[in-house]
């Protein structure tokens, strides 16, 4: 398995295939009364947070703990070194210092994961960076698909909303078409990078026509910070236009599922009744990827050679 995972792209399909194989025997740990495995005895992981997070720095905490692994938790915030001008290199090398083995790190600035492992001996796993990847949410997703149909081959996935701005749609676009899925991004044309020819994936202005086609249905949070630069005139303006809401699902095929990486705007992206529909695997995403973590640290930090044996979680 590789040392470091900054992209998507470093992966190949049979390597996508591991990780989710491999989590498949870590999901069933976290339906024990006692969620816990002694792979990663003696290991460190640390969470190097520079973002505001919940589902992924608690997810991935879990995960490490889950394997016995011991964890830091640390966030670039006014309690830290940074608040008193330490450079970012300068805390990657003190972590380094105290000897732990594999470094989550999220970012703002797009590429901070690959300097960082160019720092550092730890595995270096990208948690976000800017607007650029999220690596790991793909792989969720992935997961979270496959338990619903039994290939990736021929996939119909729509991706929703602001694609400008995510890092989310980048990976998980990337990760699909990798592994022969059909991805079309719909999104009102301002939320649509410059740069999309080179993504491999279709592009549609019109939500209510894509959506009878559709396999996966995968809405993006509409984000709220970026509402300074005027990219579409109002909220509730995207709701009437872009939200997913009862009227639209009824256009949708009946097997067809509904996702989102969370955090939601409900009444915004998605409707509020919408979010809480049977066809709705939000929730399912977020164990998931604790699973997918568990998965990823393992096959990074205590697989080694044994990669392809069966995941000694008994």
């Amino acid at each position: 398995m590789i040392k470091h995972l900054l992209s998507i792209d470093q992966l190949s399909p049979s390597q996508i295939e591991l990780v989710l194989k491999t989590a498949d025997s870590f999901r069933e740990v976290g339906t024990r009364t006692i969620k816990k495995v002694p792979i990663l005895r003696g290991r460190t992981v640390c969470n190097l947070f520079f973002e505001s997070s919940t589902r992924t720095r608690i997810s991935f905490e879990l995960a490490a703990k889950r394997l016995s692994a011991d964890v830091i938790n640390f966030t670039g915030d006014a309690r830290s070194s940074l608040a008193k001008g330490e450079s970012f290199k300068d805390t990657a090398q003190t972590l380094q210092a105290m000897g732990v083995d594999a470094i989550v790190v999220r970012h703002s600035s797009a590429g901070a994961p690959h300097r960082l492992s160019r720092w550092v001996e730890a595995s270096v796993i990208n948690a976000g960076d800017g607007a650029h990847e999220h690596p790991t949410q793909a792989l969720l997703d992935l997961y979270s698909i496959r338990e619903h149909f039994p290939s990736f081959d021929g996939l119909r996935v729509g991706i929703v909303g602001d694609i400008l701005h995510s890092r989310v749609a980048r990976s998980d676009v990337a990760a699909l078409t990798k592994m022969g899925s059909q991805v079309t991004l719909v999104a009102p044309p301002t939320l649509i990078p410059p740069a999309i020819d080179s993504w491999g994936a279709e592009i549609s202005y019109d939500l209510e026509e894509v959506l009878p086609k559709l396999d996966v249905v995968y809405l993006l949070r509409v984000q709220k910070e970026r509402q300074n630069e005027q990219l579409v005139p109002s909220l509730r303006e995207y709701a009437t236009f872009w939200g997913l809401d009862r009227r639209r699902v009824d256009l949708m095929k009946p097997e067809a599922i509904i996702m989102h990486p969370g955090p939601m705007n409900r009444g915004v992206e998605i409707a509020a009744d919408v979010a809480d529909l049977e066809r709705s695997i939000i929730i399912d995403q977020v164990t998931n990827g604790v699973a997918v973590r568990m998965s990823l640290l393992y096959l990074m930090l205590g697989a080694a050679d044994r990669a392809l044996e069966e995941v000694p979680v008994g």
